[in-house]
Parts: structure tokens; C-alpha cells; sequence
């Protein structure tokens, strides 16, 4: 029997909600076009959380991300006039790709505006989809312009990543399929940025398990949906400084945040060490590949896991991420879980100090990643010298181990970190 549509208020006015049989439908439309993402079990972040622990894997779904689910719901919808005009889209990555593959499925003609420095990856992604990629702006602000500019003088329809009914119900199939796949579930956590994933996610559970607990994960420091919540209404933000590009919006599009206001449990905001200590678990752990954005559910569960009841499903929402970017992460994420050391260590400038170092280094089992020397410095007296060097340890209790024996040693340490 069909559902009667929930409507949440904000802002004086309704908006009807996304319902079950909207969702099942779009979930009928993707059969054969999206793929069933697994569904992974984490024995480590399972015995964190004192509890059992899966990652949805959207990272391994077509175009690496769900973004294709949502695109290609829309763009199903559109009638036989606005198919012929073209659509356009404006996007950092995921979305981009998403409206490629869905517009080339259905022989859509799409134009797809990305920043100036997108990462070459994901415009040549872009482009293999068959989309016409333009480039324009130094923020995806100004490249949303352009593309709205662009469907206004031409009459293509622009396809926004988030804030359509249609995108919402694509992304709900994600819950659906958690659903199926892990029945018990107790705790949902998804990646949040304009919430177009967490809601269609949140109106697909609520309506067949409401007790089921949907949290969003924002980065801290791009994070509009706590402030939004609060005064009832989208509010955006001043700027938004983040490694998770995936998820830095500035502001929730209305028809995500009537849902978000009326299903979602809560918003669990994280910091730029743990999104980077996420990515890490997941490549090194789960042997999966996320970007910061697609790991932001686990790196909630890192910092809160109190905040969640086993059985937990953690969305792994993208996996695009430029390899340049991807080495820098990892090598901070290694800093972060305290398997990274760096030493500035003043020695005298005579044969055999710097070897001496080293020795009692590989005794400590350190292994040496980069080293400087530094004669250059007012802080240096006649005959001393400065070696700068980078050490990987295996863990924080090693790291502090170096540090002490070093002391011991006799070895002058003038920094550390």
C-alpha cells in the first residue's frame, strides 16, 4: 500500500519528505545500472567500538562513489524535450562523474563545469564518461555559477548534486541495501556535506526500522549542518577548510535538510587527524581505498564511539582520490597514529658523529626516512652542526622509546614531533 508522504516544517513553509515506495522504486530503476556494494566486516574498528563494525563499500561502486545512483534517477526523470537539450552539472569530482556515466547510459548530451585544479584523475575520469568538460573558477562556488549560467542561456537542465527529490530517493537505495544486507543493524553512519546521501539513507531505514540510529559525519571545520539544525533553517557558512573536498558544502540544500531535520539521529562533527587516521585504517586494515570524504564515518567511530550500537554500518561514501594527495594523506595519517618521528638532533661537526647516530638508531630499530645536515644556524656554536632527521617508528610507545634512549644516550635533542 503506498505511503502518505511525511512533511517536516522549517522556514514557515512544508516539504514533503522522500517516502519508502519512492525509494523502492529508484532501487528498481538502478537494477542493472549501480552496483550491489558490499557489505565488509571490521574486526579492528569492531574491537574500538566494543562491538560489531561493517563498512558499506560505495567506494567500490561505478565512477568510485554513490554519486551514479542519484544521477541517473534524475536524469531517468527527465522527459524527452529536456533529454534532447542537454543537461549540465557542476562539480569537484564525484557528481561529475556520476552525471557523465548516467547522461552517456541514457544518451544525454551533459556539460560538466569542474574548478581549474581539479585533480587531473578525476577530469580525465570526467571525460572518459563522455561529458563536455569545462573548467572554470578557482572554488566549486564560482564553478556552480558557471554551470547555472550556462543551463540559463542554453536551456540545458541543471542536474544539482543534492538538493532534488529524485537525487535523494537514488541515494536512499544505499539503505535499502544495508537493509537486506545486515538486517540487524542498530547504527548507521554516513558522510555528510550538501546530506543528500544521509537522507535518502535515513528516509529508506526510518520507514521500515525507525529504531535503526542515523548519524551524519561532517568534517569540523565544514560543518553547516550543526548551526543549519539549530536555527531551523540552511545556514552557510563563512568558508570551509577541509581535506574532505567530497564533503566541504557551505550550505544544506532545503530538501536534504527537511529530511535531516526530521529523521537524522544527530551530526557527529570530526577533525583533520582523524580523517586522515581513517583513510589510513582503511588502506592499511580493510585493504580498501577511500578519499578523506569516503572515510568520514570511520573516523567518526574513531573519535565517538559511544556515540554508536552494534551492529554499525559505517558508508564508505567515495574512493576518488588523486595518488599525489593520497601519498601526502598517508604520510599524515602515520604522523597522527604516532608511526612517523621527526628529530632535530645537534652533534659535533667531527668524523663519526652522524654515523654514530645512525647506529645507535638501527639499534632502536628506527627506520631512517629522510636526513639533513645544518650548519646554518645562530643558534649553533663553532664545531657544532644540526642533523634533521625523519624516522618511522612502529607506533607511540616506540616513538617515545627512541626518544628516551636517544636522551640516554647522550644525545642532545633540540626538537621533536
Amino acid at each position: 500500500m503506498p505511503q502518505v508522504a511525511r512533511v517536516a516544517r522549517w522556514h514557515d513553509w512544508p516539504m514533503p519528505l522522500v517516502d519508502l515506495d519512492r525509494i523502492r522504486a529508484a532501487d528498481e530503476q538502478l537494477a542493472g545500472i549501480a552496483r550491489r556494494t558490499p557489505v565488509e566486516h571490521s574486526r579492528v574498528l569492531g574491537e574500538y567500538c566494543g562491538g560489531e563494525v561493517f563498512f558499506k563499500c560505495e567506494n567500490l561502486q561505478r565512477t568510485g562513489s554513490f554519486k551514479l545512483r542519484g544521477a541517473y534517477v534524475r536524469l531517468l526523470a527527465l522527459d524527452e524535450a529536456l533529454r534532447a537539450t542537454g543537461v549540465v552539472a557542476a562539480s569537484a569530482g564525484n557528481h561529475a562523474q556520476g552525471v557523465a556515466l548516467a547522461a552517456s547510459l541514457l544518451g544525454i548530451h551533459a556539460t560538466v563545469f569542474m574548478p581549474e585544479l581539479v585533480p587531473l584523475p578525476k577530469l580525465a575520469a570526467t571525460k572518459s564518461y563522455g561529458a563536455d568538460v569545462r573548467l572554470h573558477g578557482a572554488e566549486l562556488e564560482e564553478t556552480l555559477a558557471a554551470a547555472r549560467e550556462y543551463a540559463r542561456q542554453t536551456g540545458a537542465e541543471f542536474i544539482h548534486p543534492y538538493d532534488h527529490p529524485d537525487i535523494v530517493a537514488g541515494q536512499g537505495t544505499v539503505g535499502l541495501e544495508i537493509l537486506a544486507q545486515l538486517p540487524e543493524v542498530r547504527s548507521i553512519v554516513v558522510p555528510t556535506g550538501g546530506g543528500g546521501l544521509v537522507a535518502g539513507i535515513a528516509a529508506a531505514v526510518k520507514a521500515e526500522h525507525p529504531h535503526v540510529k542515523v548519524l551524519a559525519v561532517q568534517a569540523e571545520q565544514a560543518a553547516a549542518w550543526p548551526a543549519s539544525l539549530a536555527a531551523g533553517k540552511p545556514v552557510r557558512l563563512a568558508e570551509t577548510q577541509t581535506m574532505a573536498d567530497g564533503i566541504a558544502v557551505g550550505e544544506p540544500g532545503p530538501v536534504p535538510f527537511a529530511h535531516v531535520a526530521e529523521l537524522v539521529d544527530g551530526v557527529l562533527t570530526v577533525s583533520e587527524e582523524a580523517l586522515s587516521r581513517a583513510l589510513l585504517l582503511c588502506l592499511e586494515r580493510a585493504k580498501l581505498v577511500v578519499e578523506p570524504a569516503g572515510g568520514a564515518a570511520v573516523a567518526a567511530l574513531l573519535e565517538h564511539p559511544e556515540q554508536v550500537t552494534s551492529p554499525t554500518v559505517a558508508v564508505l561514501s567515495g574512493g576518488n582520490i588523486d595518488p599525489l594527495l593520497l601519498l601526502q594523506l598517508i604520510r599524515h595519517g602515520m604522523s597522527s597514529a604516532g608511526r612517523y618521528l621527526s628529530l632535530r638532533v645537534r652533534l659535533p661537526d667531527r668524523p663519526g658523529s652522524l654515523a654514530g647516530l645512525l647506529a645507535k638508531l638501527g639499534e632502536l630499530s628506527a627506520n631512517v626516512l629522510d636526513i639533513e645536515h645544518s650548519r646554518i644556524s645562530g643558534a649553533l656554536a663553532l664545531g657544532e652542526v644540526d642533523v634533521e632527521i625523519s624516522l618511522e617508528t612502529r607506533g607511540p610507545e616506540h616513538r617515545q622509546d627512541v626518544i628516551d634512549e636517544l636522551e640516554a644516550a647522550g644525545f642532545t635533542l633540540v626538537s621533536e614531533g
